[in-house]
């Protein structure tokens, strides 16, 4: 069998992107590619600026000519299972689904098994982009575990490197539902605040006053409760728990939020009488450029069971007390 031609993507630096070392700034134009991919690029020859091989540390300038050549997909290290996806729109570049709550999107340290790149696998037959690595083929961009809703998989590399670039450049417009502690004071705003690793809790996030990454995230309330606000969410940034963080700096964590809001949703539960278990987040909207037609595509992903039991819950308890 012939070899596939390789694929390339060739970026000319704009004086947009941030300097530093090559591989943590490569990360804002392709932010679905880890920055160990990138240092394994380098480190292997399949990424030359001006022509010629860098290092890591190389600090890229405006004008710099950056070419990737992407080598072919690894096997995947996630088996094939046959899991039930609900597919909002499939063609031969792309899908995009309804993501379940509980499903981790790509295998990691206690997800294994059961993740959406298993269902994708069996679902696919192993044709998907490998950009991700070996362990997140045809994954562009992530939902947390417990958050619903749409997502995008590229089935090859040309549709991954153009997906990715819509989400670097911010092209990509996201729009989630949010249930969260307390009474929103504004009917709408926006939260500008940067993000960062917390410097005591590793695996969680935190605002970062004077450092940290840029985020920034609109809201507008949709309904009033007892308790909680149900809130309709733009992501202008895509930062990691971004909206979980900035709804709990403004003093409003999700209902359901463990990590970043368990006593307030201890007190919406003592309050409500309603049990939830999971962070009420739910993916609703994304629209965006398709790689190969060049059409405006924008999907919906209807509410989950659970999010619409909670909100009917709480319209009872409304009702009841008007």
């Amino acid at each position: 069998m012939a070899e596939s031609e390789p694929t390339f993507t060739r970026i000319e630096w704009p004086k947009s992107l941030p300097g530093g070392r090559l591989d943590q700034a490569l990360r804002e134009h392709l932010p679905s590619v880890s920055r160990g991919t990138v240092r394994r690029l380098i480190q292997e020859g399949h990424l030359r600026v001006n022509g010629a091989p860098v290092k890591p540390t190389y600090s890229p300038r405006a004008g710099d000519q950056v070419e990737i050549s992407w080598p072919a997909p690894r096997p995947a290290v996630a088996q094939p299972q046959a899991i039930p996806l609900e597919i909002l729109f499939e063609d031969e570049h792309l899908i995009v689904l309804n993501k379940s709550a509980g499903i981790a999107v790509h295998p990691s340290a206690g997800h294994d098994e059961h993740t959406l790149v298993n269902a994708l696998l069996h679902y696919c037959e192993g044709k998907l982009s490998g950009i991700g690595g070996v362990a997140r083929p045809g994954i562009v961009h992530r939902l947390d575990l417990e958050t619903s809703g749409c997502l995008i998989v590229a089935k090859d590399d040309l549709t991954h490197i153009h997906l990715a670039r819509q989400f670097a450049e911010r092209t990509v417009r996201k729009y989630y539902l949010a249930l969260v502690c307390g009474d929103v004071v504004k009917d709408a705003g926006e939260i500008r605040a940067a993000i960062a690793r917390h410097v005591s809790h590793r695996k969680r996030m935190a605002v970062a006053i004077g450092e940290g990454r840029e985020a920034r995230t609109g809201y507008e309330v949709v309904e009033r409760f007892r308790s909680a606000t149900l809130v309709r969410v733009q992501l202008f940034t895509g930062r990691t728990h971004q909206i979980r963080v900035h709804f709990q700096h403004l003093g409003y964590p999700l209902v359901g939020d463990e990590v970043y809001g368990k006593r307030q949703h201890q007190r919406f539960t003592e309050a409500t009488g309603i049990e939830v278990n999971r962070q009420m987040l739910h993916a609703l909207e994304i629209s965006f450029t398709h790689p190969a037609t060049q059409r405006s595509m924008k999907f919906s992903a209807p509410w989950p069971a659970d999010l619409g039991n909670v909100l009917a819950r709480l319209r009872e308890n409304r009702n009841r007390l008007s």
